[in-house]
């Protein structure tokens, strides 16, 4: 008797090595009815590597919704499907989010079989914050990046991102730009043979002069204070003399683009300075 209930079940597959996948999940895939792939051509290779032979269905971004309604039937119909993506967990800029909706809506059971992820993996060796906002893929035009980043740039977590290793040139300019007074943690071929990983100050890395391959997963720390600019004291002067002037939301705009400095930082002394009632 299969010990797996009929429903949905979200795998995750090795973002590398091919040994890297739960025993629980290689159960799953062994009892299902069918695999949902990303990629057959990628799948292929590890359901071959731990001899697993199933009924393969191609589910990518391009045919999510011309094969969902089928994929429900299926479900419907008492059948056990898994849900795979290329590497690491489904959903997770990676396909699969219409049919978990619609799942939901049909009320199918939806299981996830936890187990390798480049975002978890990359933050727990950057050494940075362990509280993070995971974005995934930023923008590939200019414009939509910069909408993008000018709302991340003061957020006060370590950011994750996803971008195509050609490409970390384009996207490193930009973070110069906008996330000033953060280090940044770089992870390469994670869990393969070339795993690399690159460490730094965002104002002092180095654009790569050679092309990287593959995907890279992007780690930046929360904000840190550059004291090297402006200490305290003179911070609290500078906003003292603004604020007889201007607004306290100009104000913290105005210090914080001029020293490169934090919002919160230069918000919390503007407060303390009215809260003071130094200045009328």
């Amino acid at each position: 008797m299969n010990k797996f209930l009929p429903g949905l079940y979200l795998v995750s597959t090795p973002i590398g090595n091919l040994d890297d996948i739960t025993l629980r999940g290689l159960e799953v895939l062994k009892s299902s009815d069918i695999i949902l792939c990303e990629d057959t051509r990628r799948s292929i290779k590890l359901l071959n590597h731990y001899k697993i032979k199933k009924k393969l269905i191609s589910y990518h971004k391009f045919n999510e919704q011309k094969e969902l309604q089928n994929i429900i039937e299926y479900l419907k119909g008492g059948k056990i499907l898994s849900l795979i993506s290329d590497a690491g967990t489904p959903t997770l800029s990676d396909p699969g989010l219409l049919l978990v909706k619609s799942c939901v809506d049909n009320e199918i059971k939806v299981t996830p079989i936890p187990g390798p992820s480049s975002v978890t993996a990359s933050v727990s060796v950057s050494g940075f914050d362990d509280k993070y906002l995971f974005y995934g893929f930023l923008p590939k035009t200019e414009n939509e990046l910069i909408k993008i980043l000018t709302k991340l740039k003061d957020i006060d977590f370590s950011l994750v991102f996803f971008i195509p290793a050609i490409k970390v040139n384009f996207y490193l300019k930009f973070f110069k730009e906008y996330f000033l007074g953060r280090d940044i943690f770089i992870a390469r071929e994670l869990t393969k043979i070339h795993e690399s990983f690159y460490r730094d100050k965002v104002s002092e890395i180095k654009l790569f002069k050679t092309a990287l391959k593959g995907e890279l997963t992007i780690v930046l720390s929360k904000i840190y204070i550059n004291n090297n600019i402006k200490n305290d004291d003179e911070i609290i002067f500078e906003a003292k003399k603004y604020l007889k002037k201007y607004s306290l939301k100009d104000v913290v705009e105005l210090i914080s683009k001029k020293e490169k400095i934090s919002k919160n930082k230069i918000y919390e002394i503007c407060l303390k300075i009215k809260n003071e009632k130094n200045i009328h």
